[in-house]
């Protein structure tokens, strides 16, 4: 039991006297004017420690430092540019006997770090770099004057502590503060709760850190932790990270993020690294639940980055979104060469809700990035996907009369509330594009084989080409927007080649007056994209030629049976036959200016009919005041009536007019029995003449006759 006993003593003693050893010997505030002079040289600002440096043995062996204070330049509003209410230092006791400081941890507790800009740009942190040099020259001049006129108090002092050397292991800051103010920029940021934790520090081995800050800045309010496991290389060359787990969230007036998370399981350089992130919040009004994940690859130079595999998962909720829920999935890769500042996105698959998209993304990081891209998709629906299909069908379901109620005060309001589309974004835009739609439909029109290459360069939006098949024909296009001043102007030529007319309309504006196939050549210019702007200010001209159609809603001929039998007195006839003109070709051009289309060169013929037509149509209101001039050249019987041979050779004028929608159509007769009247004359005349001999005298008579009734 002695020798238990003293066993168990010896070493205690050791430990007691390893104590007192430390207390008589080494005496802590000699390192006090060292600190002071070090900081001095290297920042040109005063460090204020209050109170001795004391040496601490609970809860591990060191020394602990009062409040220390490193003073802020003249002219700044804070007094301090750093200042601390305790330092805590662990040492290594053995080798303070060889005069070596082995710090193993550094504890800062209520560390308080203000970084202030002024008005004229001039920052407290200038001085940590600018007094570099003057602090170098101040020292060798210091050590040259202390030389030659020594004090003995200062000598020796001084000479006690260059003797040692110092070296640092690791670092803890509880409770710190980081105060940002400039009052340049009119911001100002606050970091606080701000804590930091490095763990068994050593080179070459795996240490933990923690941290974690709260903060705010104007309106703004975050917080922040997150941990990581860290080893460095011997020399620094090297180091990497595992375990790595990011939290933060965030709030301001119009958006909260309640979690927003990164993780990476490990981190080397030229290796792939899993990397896993999530998001959920709000952004305005707009719900957002967003995770996903990918491959990360840095090389040592840390010049290219890479993600392979990344993916996004996500769903957004909200009433600006066309359709709410969207779910938004995608897979893709992507590399960014830092020396370049290229990013490169190969995207594999894009999905939201119907949508669905593959190509590639380049962008070039300059003042204005240039960013070219080529979109892929196998079926684009825009009316399904901005839900237009739904609202077609609540309007159509609404009573004809209550619409026709609202339309002027709905209309007069869009007048009043219209106002052109801020485009100034598209002046910061460098943009070259190609994207190839299989199949899409908008406005309810459908089209196949779509492809399109434009440029945004700095407002300027150029569509180079635009090709598309559609209703059994083929359109090509181009077009310039130039939206570098307000309003915006615009240009379009398009070419549609051997559509079908009648399905065009029928799936475009619901009409079917018109039917055959169509090529039509468009050649227009505008000045603002308000909807009553580009309307009134469109102008330009329309060529169209159709073959071997029909116009519905109108017959021709009927029209003109049973307006000739009310001239005659007699009973009318056919009043059941098919309302519908045919033809085996039309033509016109459309002059396009101030809101109304003109044209006075229409042209259609049948083997019954040749028309002529002429007048316009007011795109505006919607309404119409068109003639149609009709000449009969062949047999009624063939447009299901009897034929009329007196009607033969006169042109009969049928007047168009009303709202485009349901327009009214009326037979000039003043006209027609102008013609009527005036042939049978000629007839009459002939008849006369014939039987006088002397030509001078039938001459006389022909005219004399033909002046009766002019």
């Amino acid at each position: 039991m002695k020798k238990l006993a003293l066993f168990i003593a010896i070493p205690v003693v050791a430990i007691i006297a390893v104590v007192l050893a430390l207390v008589l010997l080494v005496n802590p505030n000699q390192f006090k004017p060292l600190i002071v002079e070090q900081a001095k040289q290297q920042t040109g600002l005063d460090l204020v420690i209050e109170g001795d440096i004391n040496w601490q043995f609970f809860p591990s062996l060191g020394f602990t430092l009062g409040k220390t204070e490193l003073k802020n330049p003249q002219g700044f509003s804070q007094p301090d540019l750093f200042k601390v209410d305790q330092v805590g230092i662990d040492v290594s006791v053995m080798p303070l006997f060889s005069q070596q400081l082995d710090i193993g941890n550094i504890t800062l507790d209520g560390a308080e770090f203000y970084i202030e800009t002024r008005k004229d740009g001039v920052k407290n942190l200038d001085a940590l770099t600018q007094n570099q040099s003057k602090a170098a020259q101040d020292s060798s001049t210091t050590t040259e004057s202390q030389s030659k006129t020594p004090s003995s108090e200062t000598t020796s002092s001084d000479s006690a502590a260059s003797a040692w050397s110092i070296n640092l292991a690791g670092v803890s800051i509880t409770n710190a503060l980081l105060d940002i103010q400039d009052d340049k920029a009119g911001t100002h940021t606050k970091l606080y709760d701000v804590s930091l934790t490095l763990t068994e520090f050593a080179l070459d081995a795996w240490s933990k850190a923690d941290f974690a800050l709260k903060g705010e800045t104007n309106q703004q309010k975050f917080a922040a932790q997150g941990t990581a496991e860290l080893k460095l290389a011997t020399g620094f060359s090297d180091y990497a990270l595992r375990n790595v787990k990011f939290d933060a969230s965030y709030s301001d007036a119009t958006n909260k993020i309640d979690a927003a998370s990164i993780e990476l399981a490990t981190f080397e350089f030229d290796k792939p690294n899993t990397l896993k992130y999530a998001v959920k919040g709000k952004a305005a009004d707009l719900a957002l639940d967003v995770k996903g994940g990918a491959e990360l690859t840095v090389d040592k130079a840390i010049s290219q980055v890479s993600m392979q595999q990344l993916t996004l998962d996500a769903t957004f909720e909200g009433a600006a979104l066309p359709q709410s829920p969207m779910n938004v999935d995608m897979a893709s890769d992507l590399e960014f060469n830092l020396t370049k500042n290229h990013l490169s996105f190969v995207l594999e698959k894009l999905t939201a809700n119907a949508l669905e998209f593959d190509g590639k993304l380049d962008v070039t990081l300059a003042d204005i990035p240039q960013i070219a891209f080529n979109l892929h998709s196998p079926n684009i629906d825009l009316d399904e996907f901005l839900g237009l299909n739904a609202k077609a069908d609540k309007t159509s379901k609404a009573a004809p009369s209550e619409a026709s109620k609202q339309t002027g005060s709905e209309n007069t309001a869009v007048k009043a509330t219209e106002q052109e589309p801020d485009l100034s974004a598209l002046q910061g835009l460098d943009v070259t594009g190609a994207i190839t739609i299989d199949k899409f439909k908008a406005a309810n029109a459908r089209m196949q084989n779509v492809q399109a290459k434009f440029s945004v360069d700095r407002g300027l939006v150029t569509l180079s080409s635009f090709s598309s098949n559609l209703y059994d024909g083929s359109i090509k296009a181009t077009a310039t927007l130039d939206a570098r001043h307000s309003p915006a102007t615009y240009s379009a030529k398009k070419s549609i080649t051997g559509v079908k007319v009648l399905p065009l309309l029928t799936d475009v504006a619901q009409m079917d007056k018109l039917e055959g196939t169509g090529n039509i050549d468009v050649n227009v210019t505008g000045k603002g994209l308000a909807p009553t702007a580009m309307k009134k200010n469109l102008a330009g001209t329309i060529k169209i030629n159709f073959a071997d159609g029909a116009v519905n809603g109108i017959n021709v001929a009927q029209l003109i049976r049973e307006t000739y039998a009310k001239i005659k007195g007699q009973k009318l006839e056919g009043q059941d036959n098919v309302k519908k003109t045919d033809f085996s070709a039309m033509t016109a051009t459309l002059n396009l200016k101030n809101g109304v289309v003109t044209t006075d060169n229409l042209h259609a013929q049948s083997p019954l009919l040749r028309i002529r037509g002429k007048g316009d149509a007011n795109y505006i209101n919607e309404t119409v005041d068109f003639t149609i001039s009709t000449s009969i050249v062949g047999s009624l019987e063939g447009q299901g009536g009897k034929d009329i041979d007196e009607l033969k050779d006169l042109t009969i004028p049928v007047n168009v007019s009303g709202a485009w929608s349901n327009p009214k159509f009326k037979v000039v007769l003043d006209d027609v029995l102008k013609q009527k009247a005036q042939k049978e004359i000629d007839r009459g005349v002939e008849k006369l003449t014939d039987k006088i001999k002397d030509e001078k005298t039938k001459k006389a008579v022909d005219g004399l006759l033909k002046n009766l009734f002019n």
